[in-house]
C-alpha cells in the first residue's frame, strides 16, 4: 500500500508540476504579447506624429531640414516621454540623418553630430494596420545601433516630389524580457510553494485516509485466523468514519456470532451427549438384565421420548441447513390462521395443564384467512407457543391474539406472563443459536434455533416479526401475515326428491 502511494504521490507531483509549467508559459506569453501590442500602439503613435509632423512643413530636402535643427527640437519632447524610446530618420538610400540612439549626451544637438550610419533597406518588412495604413518593421540591427530583439515602427515620409525618407520609432525589449522573466519566477516560486503545500495536504489528507483502510486489513487479516477482537478507530463523520463504523459494526457482529456459534457447539454437544448417554444407559440395563422386566416398558417409554427429542433436534438443524441454502420451497396458499392457531393451542394442553396457564384465545372473527406457507406458518406459532409456555411462570397468563391491523395485515400476537427478554438482548433474540436463558435453568433442551428459524420464515414471506417485553412481568411476540381472500360460500339447493 506505501509502495502504491508512493506512485500515485509521484504521479501527482508529475502532473501538478507539468500543469505549473503551462500556466507559466501562458502567463508570461500573455504578458509578453499585451506589452508588445502596447508599444507597437506606442510606437506607431509616435512615428505618425513625426511623419505628419514633416510632411506638414512641405519639405524638399530632409537633409537640408534636419540640419536647420527643427526636427530634432520637435523629436525632444517625444525621446523624453520615454528614456527606452529612440528615433531614426534616413533618406531614400538608408543614410541615417538623425539617430537618438547615437546621442551620447542629454540635449537635441547630439542627434545629427558624427557619422550617422546607414540602414539596409532591404531588412524593412512591409506590414498592414487594422485601419488599412501600412508601415515597416525591421529586422536588423542597423550596424549596432539597436539591441537585438528591439522592435522598430518605419513610415515613409513623402513631399511633393516623391519618397523623401523613412522615420523609424524603436524601443528596446530588455524591460519587456525583464518584466517577463520576473513575471515567470513569479508563477515558478509560486508554483512551488503552492506545490509543497497540495503534497503535504494530499500526504496528511491521503494518510487520514490510508490509515483506517490499513488498520481495517490488518483486521481483516486477524479475522482470518478467526480472531474477532480487532477494531477501527473512527475519526470524524465523513465517509471513511462511516466506512470504519460499519467495519465495527460488522466485527461486532462476527465476534457475537463466533461466541454464538461456541455457544451452540456447547449446547448442541450437551444436548446430544445427554439423552445418548440416557438411551445408552437404560438400553445397557435392559439387556443386562439391572432393570427387571416389569420396568421395561417405562424405561422404553423414556428412550422414545429421547429419541424424540434427538429427532426435533436434528430436525432444527435440518431446517436451518435448507432455509439458509435456499432449498426450502414456499407453497402459498390461501388458509384459516384462526383454526391452524386453534390446532396447535390443543396440541400444548398437557403441557398447559402442567403448569395450570390462565389461557386466553382471541380473534377478530372466527374465521381469518391468511396467504401463506401453511406449514411454515404452524412452525412459527407452534415455536411461539412452545417458547411462551416453557418461560412463563406457573398460573400465570397465556394468551394467543389474532387482529386485523390498520394496515389491513392480520396481525397474530403470542403472549405470556413469566421471564422477560432483557432490553440488551432484545436484538439478538432472533440470532441463531442465541439463547436469553445461558444458564440452561428453564431451557434444558433448546439450542437457540426456534425464533431464528421462525424470523427466516417471516422474512421469506415479506412480513415482520418482533418482540415487546416488560422486565419480570411479560413477553409478547408479534408477527404479521397478508390477507388471503376468503373462500366462498356454498350455497345448496333444494329438490323435490330431498323433501
Amino acid at each position: 500500500m506505501k509502495s502504491s502511494f508512493a506512485k500515485y504521490l509521484i504521479a501527482f507531483v508529475a502532473i501538478i508540476s507539468i500543469s505549473f509549467l503551462a500556466l507559466s508559459g501562458i502567463i508570461t506569453s500573455i504578458i509578453r504579447n499585451y506589452i508588445t501590442d502596447d508599444m507597437e500602439q506606442k510606437l506607431g503613435l509616435a512615428g505618425d506624429m513625426i511623419v505628419e509632423h514633416i510632411e506638414g512643413e512641405n519639405v524638399e530636402n530632409l537633409e537640408i531640414y534636419i540640419s536647420t535643427k527643427q526636427l530634432s527640437m520637435f523629436i525632444v519632447p517625444i525621446v523624453d516621454f520615454d528614456t527606452e524610446f529612440d528615433v531614426i530618420v534616413t533618406d531614400v538610400t538608408g543614410q541615417v540623418l538623425l539617430s537618438t540612439a547615437k546621442a551620447d549626451a542629454e540635449g537635441y544637438d547630439d542627434y545629427t553630430s558624427g557619422e550617422m550610419g546607414s540602414v539596409n533597406l532591404a531588412d524593412f518588412v512591409k506590414n498592414t494596420r487594422d485601419d488599412g495604413e501600412y508601415y515597416y518593421s525591421y529586422t536588423g540591427t542597423m550596424g549596432g545601433m539597436l539591441a537585438d530583439n528591439s522592435l522598430v515602427y518605419a513610415k515613409e515620409i513623402s513631399s511633393d516630389a516623391g519618397l523623401i525618407g523613412y522615420v523609424m520609432t524603436i524601443a528596446s525589449t530588455a524591460t519587456e524580457d525583464k518584466l517577463v522573466g520576473i513575471s515567470r519566477r513569479a508563477v515558478i516560486n509560486s508554483s512551488v510553494w503552492v506545490l509543497l503545500a497540495a503534497v503535504i495536504a494530499v500526504y496528511f489528507i491521503t494518510e487520514r485516509i490510508i490509515h483506517p483502510l490499513r488498520t481495517m486489513t490488518g483486521a481483516a487479516k486477524k479475522f482470518a485466523k478467526g480472531d474477532f477482537s480487532a477494531r477501527v478507530q473512527v475519526y470524524g463523520k465523513d465517509e471513511v468514519a462511516e466506512l470504519a463504523t460499519a467495519f465495527n459494526n460488522m466485527a461486532e457482529s462476527l465476534d457475537s456470532l463466533e461466541k454464538m456459534r461456541n455457544s451452540f457447539l456447547a449446547n448442541i454437544s450437551h444436548d446430544l451427549r445427554t439423552p445418548m448417554t440416557t438411551i445408552s444407559g437404560f438400553i445397557d440395563g435392559i439387556t443386562s438384565g439391572a432393570i427387571p422386566p416389569e420396568k421395561h416398558e417405562y424405561y422404553l417409554g423414556v428412550i422414545s421420548a429421547e429419541v424424540h427429542r434427538l429427532s426435533r433436534l436434528v430436525s432444527q438443524i435440518l431446517d436451518v441447513s435448507r432455509l439458509e441454502s435456499g432449498e426450502r420451497k414456499f407453497n402459498f396458499t390461501d388458509f384459516d390462521v384462526v383454526e391452524v392457531s386453534r390446532l396447535i393451542l390443543i396440541s400444548f394442553e398437557q403441557k398447559i395443564e402442567d403448569k395450570h396457564l390462565d389461557v386466553s384465545f382471541d380473534s377478530d372473527s372466527d374465521e381469518m384467512i391468511v396467504n401463506a406457507d401453511k406449514d411454515a406458518i404452524y412452525q412459527v406459532i407452534y415455536n411461539l407457543c412452545h417458547n411462551a409456555i416453557k418461560f412463563s411462570r406457573d398460573g400465570g397468563k397465556f394468551a394467543i391474539k389474532i387482529t386485523k391491523n390498520s394496515s389491513r395485515k392480520i396481525q397474530i400476537s403470542v403472549f405470556d406472563e413469566g421471564q422477560s427478554i432483557p432490553k440488551e438482548d432484545s436484538k439478538l433474540i432472533f440470532d441463531r443459536f442465541y439463547k436469553t436463558d445461558k444458564s440452561r435453568g428453564l431451557d434444558k433442551s433448546g439450542v437457540g434455533l426456534g425464533l431464528y428459524i421462525s424470523k427466516t420464515i417471516i422474512d421469506a414471506h415479506g412480513e415482520d416479526i418482533w418482540v415487546e417485553s416488560v422486565e419480570d412481568v411479560s413477553t409478547e411476540f408479534i408477527f404479521t401475515l397478508k390477507e388471503g381472500a376468503a373462500p366462498p360460500k356454498r350455497k345448496f339447493a333444494l329438490k323435490e326428491d330431498d323433501l
